[in-house]
């Protein structure tokens, strides 16, 4: 057998692995969504979600819920994946670029003016916009400054810093209970939705399933600047259109659900690390093991303890650091 023969058979032997991971995972999801929709305080199984009590509970409580997580989950993981293989930094995530926190100011300014009177709707289009805000001025600095992406890495960094003290310092001086909740919720947390801020969720689909999709485009990326040029794939403006999507899905993510860390740094690294690292599949694979994994720490913030709701981004830390730290170790064995 050849070279290139035995290269074509491990290379469909992995494309059929990763397949069967994507299955699993697409398994995995439905799995903890039939548990998310089961749990509660009252307990309600499938045999039971077409009782009068199921309306509700399921329909009505936790299915809108369960669908924000999901949507959320996956947005936050594609969006790590992608800006570590366009930054080419292992510790790049969403929140890295300061785009999270430019949203958590929006929101906490929002309340601090107006005493906690707006509506919910007009307060998420707040986050939404201070997320976009510090999108369009990395871009612009990146345009006119001709940063690198180490450079871009570092200027987000410097603008999350800057943001997180300004919420900081205003959630000191202030005595407005709505200001103090919202830091709560900042914490991240699912508490609060329902069908009236699902729209929120459908905000976010349309690029999600867009990045998603962009796997070969990343692999191109990833062979450096010089070689993507040569096979027609501009860094420049995929950088732009790509910290763009990152953005959009990052505002809405924190509109939704307040800031949630861990998901989109450590899904990809878990992926890579069980042997998934061509980005047509790792993509899928993310949106689909980070929603599955959100939707189980919902689940456990919940009903972890009586007649209260842990912040999930505790819990996402908390279920997620070990498996981690454990794969890291493997890997390192195993090489």
């Amino acid at each position: 057998m050849s070279i290139r023969q035995t290269f074509s058979a491990l290379e469909q032997r992995q494309k059929q692995r990763d397949h069967r991971g994507v299955f699993g995972l697409f398994i995995l999801l439905i799995l903890v969504l039939t548990l998310s929709l089961s749990a509660g305080e009252n307990w309600l199984w499938p045999t039971q979600w077409l009782s009068s009590e199921a309306r509700l509970f399921v329909w009505q409580l936790r299915l809108p819920r369960a669908i924000a997580v999901i949507l959320v989950g996956a947005s936050l993981a594609v969006a790590g994946a992608v800006m570590q293989s366009l930054f080419e930094n292992p510790l790049a995530e969403p929140g890295l670029l300061g785009v999270a926190n430019g949203a958590g100011v929006a929101l906490v300014f929002c309340v601090m003016f107006s005493h906690g009177m707006l509506p919910v709707w007009v307060m998420s289009l707040a986050a939404v916009a201070g997320a976009l805000v510090v999108t369009f001025f990395l871009l612009y600095a990146a345009r006119m400054h001709r940063l690198t992406n180490a450079r871009l890495l570092l200027v987000g960094v410097a603008i999350g810093i800057v943001c997180s003290a300004m919420m900081t310092w205003a959630i000191y001086f202030s005595s407005n209970l709505d200001l103090r909740q919202l830091m709560y919720w900042m914490m991240g947390g699912f508490g609060g939705v329902d069908w009236r801020q699902i729209w929120l969720g459908i905000m976010l689909l349309p690029v999600l399933l867009w990045l998603t999709f962009q796997g070969k485009t990343l692999n191109l990326l990833s062979l450096g600047t010089l070689q993507a040029q040569q096979l027609g794939v501009s860094l420049t403006t995929w950088r732009y259109i790509l910290v763009l999507a990152v953005g959009w899905m990052v505002g809405l993510s924190v509109a939704l659900a307040g800031v949630i860390g861990f998901i989109g740094l450590v899904i990809p690294h878990i992926l890579r690390l069980c042997g998934m690292t061509d980005q047509r599949r790792l993509l899928p694979a993310c949106a689909l093991c980070g929603a599955a994994v959100l939707l189980l720490a919902d689940v456990l913030s919940r009903i972890g303890l009586y007649a209260a709701e842990l912040p999930i981004g505790v819990v996402t830390a908390t279920l997620g650091a070990p498996v981690f730290i454990w794969l890291l170790v493997r890997a390192g064995q195993i090489r």
